[in-house]
């Protein structure tokens, strides 16, 4: 009898193993746990539409310093992605405001709001590059 149930629990040991590989049907994505703490991918449109609602947000751009003054999105606030670690608790000490973060192309605003959210903050939103950006800017 114990040498059945050791096989039974082992046949189904492997069963569940199976289950959770990454041979997922084509169209289904794993199960997430909601309550871990991640930022929002959004497209320009509706950074755009946030940004002329009333609710308050912070825009920040995270790329360098020569970046910004040549281009950027009116009412950004600078903090490269490189220093964010270092600044963001004093300049964004409210970690519950929407944050909208932007770079050059996506990948640096990505990184950025992964450590925003790793570092506590629970309303950020990536909108990615300012190439992809089809609204006004300022230079200077």
């Amino acid at each position: 009898m114990k040498k059945r149930i050791l096989l039974l629990v082992s046949a189904l040991s492997m069963f569940c193993s199976a289950c959770t590989g990454s041979n997922l049907p084509a169209g289904s994505s794993p199960i997430v746990d909601a309550s871990t703490p991640a930022y929002q991918k959004i497209t320009a449109e509706e950074a755009k539409a946030i940004m002329e609602g009333n609710n308050p947000f912070i825009l920040l751009d995270v790329r360098t310093e020569e970046e910004f003054r040549e281009n950027r999105i009116e009412g950004a606030v600078l903090i490269p992605d490189y220093t964010l670690a270092d600044r963001a608790a004093s300049e964004l000490p409210d970690q519950d405001v929407l944050i909208l973060v932007y770079c050059r192309s996506g990948r640096r605003s990505a990184a950025a709001a992964k450590k925003l959210v790793d570092m506590g903050y629970t309303n950020v939103y990536d909108f990615g590059g300012i190439i992809d950006w089809p609204y006004e800017t300022v230079n200077g």
